[in-house]
């Protein structure tokens, strides 16, 4: 399980203290537990939608630079690498055609 980013409240404490509850799901992801082990998790949609929006945010730069250094590795074990500005300037001129 990954650690918890927001706050933790036990499962008596949603009788018990509801509204504060709500209150901070309101604000983050809040963690329902059952005899001191992670149970649940409650926050309001809009929060729901914004950790889901990150979470695909984050897998989508995951791919895009995996994707970039295997072509980045596949570059270097081909050749296809300058070591210095000028050679770099060079084959960016030769790839634009100028």
């Amino acid at each position: 399980m990954v650690a918890p980013k927001g706050s933790i409240y036990s499962s008596t404490a949603l009788a018990s203290r509801q509204r504060e509850v709500k209150d901070v799901a309101d604000r983050q992801v809040v963690y329902i537990t059952e005899n001191g082990n992670g149970a649940y998790v409650f926050c309001s949609e809009e929060i729901f939608d914004r950790e889901l929006k990150q979470a695909r945010e984050e897998a989508r730069y995951q791919a895009e630079m995996e994707f970039v250094l295997r072509r980045a590795k596949r570059d270097i074990e081909e050749g296809r690498f300058t070591t210095d500005v000028d050679g770099f300037v060079t084959r960016m001129r030769e790839k634009r055609g100028l």
